[in-house]
Formats: structure tokens, sequence, C-alpha cells
């Protein structure tokens, strides 16, 4: 099972951490893991090249899989906006996923 929590610092969402598999498939045929993998890296990619931001990426996936990202405080009001719609889609997201195969992914959402 994938377990996901989102990170919430003061109303926006500030970090991810995934870890787990969901095997709802054979290796490759997993739409599960695909679509929660494909989400999440193309948050970061979004985060990173896109809108400029240093963000803290740290990723394990021979061990189970496990992916930690961490945004930091952005006082630039102009990158905040881009960074919030760029997460809060990550997060509507990941609750569509867990909303759709529940038997393979939780999702908590942490403060």
């Amino acid at each position: 099972m994938i377990k996901a929590t989102i990170k919430r610092y003061r109303g926006h969402v500030s970090g991810f951490t995934i870890t787990g598999h969901a095997d709802a498939g054979e290796y490759g045929q997993d739409i599960v893991c695909s679509a929660v993998s494909v989400l999440s890296i193309t948050t970061v990619n979004g985060l990173q090249e896109v809108i400029g931001l240093d963000v803290d990426v740290d990723s394990d996936d021979d061990n189970g899989g496990y992916l930690s990202v961490n945004v930091p405080v952005v006082s630039d009001s102009k990158k905040r906006i881009q960074a919030d719609a760029v997460l809060n889609t990550f997060a509507n997201g990941m609750a569509d996923i867990a909303e759709s195969y529940s038997k393979y992914i939780k999702l908590n959402t942490a403060k």
C-alpha cells in the first residue's frame, strides 16, 4: 500500500512524503503506482524547473519506495502563488487517486 502524507504550514502545502508500493498490478503494469509517481515527479519538476524553487528532495526507490519533498517558505509573492498552484494541484490529484483506489493508497494531511 502507498502511504502519502501532505504537509501544511500556515494554510499552504509545504511538502509531502510518499512511501510504499500500491501492488495494484504486476511491476510495470501498476497504474496506481504510475499515477502517484508521475504526479509527484511532475510536481517536483514544476517547483524546481518552472518556478525555480530550491526544494529539498529525498528519495529511495530500492527500499520500499520513498519520496520526501519539503518546500521552503517563499517570500516572493509571485513565486508563492505559483508554488501554491502547483502544490494544491498535487494535493487535489492525490485526493482523487486515493478516492478512486482506496484499497491501494492511504492519504493523510498533516499540519
